[in-house]
């Protein structure tokens, strides 16, 4: 049997967004690699996993990743996971992937959690034809990014931190124009969810007046008639 290395989503809100497989897994596991163990021994002390943890985040990976390809290739059972997510989805996860890949090593991912498709859905703008952004560029290139929304039919999602949520609306709205329609999703499963759809106009007044916290998802909506789904 080839060496293979499982990635678990783990879920970003309410803990109990988990699956029955996930949780076998994270039990059987030699090793579990976690983005902050801190942040993951909450879930895992619900559930009462006992697997050994350690830490793989961005800071360490280049650092860390070459050790974790031998362990997996002399036989050791890995799953990796993020605070919140999937792993690999503006999480770190794709260069331990890339190298386990180049290594012979199996990848095995499990089906789980993302605050995308949520955010998506919950928008009620098109989803039969949608693109996700990541984090949009702080600086350099950030304009362009934005420009190149004007002609996209698509809908397009992103991830935004709340300290920059009003920045990011307003220079959107400079660019696409105010009544360009958008949705944002904050604190998806978790008590204070909320969705807040209109206008960018709209919404930046909004949160000129409620100030944005958790975790946040923009959803814009696409260009023309292209965009409308039936």
């Amino acid at each position: 049997m080839c060496s293979k290395i499982i990635i678990v989503p783990t879920p970003i809100g309410n803990l109990e967004d988990i699956t029955a497989r996930a949780l076998n897994v994270l039990k059987e596991v030699d090793l579990i690699l976690a983005e902050d163990t801190r942040t993951s021994s909450i879930l895992l002390k619900k559930y009462g996993i006992g697997t050994h943890m350690e830490s793989f985040h961005k800071f360490n990976e280049h650092k860390q990743v070459g050790s974790v390809v031998r362990k997996i290739s002399e036989g050791v059972q890995v799953a990796l996971i993020s605070d919140a997510g999937t792993p690999g989805i503006s999480d770190p996860g794709y260069l331990l992937i890339r190298e386990c890949l180049a290594a012979g090593i199996e990848i095995e991912c499990l089906p789980g959690a993302t605050a995308l498709i949520p955010a998506l859905v919950n928008s009620g703008f098109p989803s039969d034809r949608f693109c996700f952004e990541g984090f949009l560029p702080v600086k350099k290139g950030r304009r362009t990014r934005m420009e190149s929304y004007k002609s996209e039919t698509r809908t397009v999602i992103f991830y935004e931190s709340p300290f920059r949520l009003l920045k990011t609306l307003e220079e959107l709205a400079s660019v696409l124009g105010p009544d360009r329609e958008v949705s944002v999703s904050r604190e998806i499963s978790k008590i204070h969810e909320e969705t807040v759809r209109g206008t960018l106009a709209y919404v930046i007044d909004w949160f000129k007046n409620n100030t944005p916290r958790g975790e946040i998802v923009i959803v814009l909506k696409g260009k023309g008639k292209e965009n409308e789904m039936g």
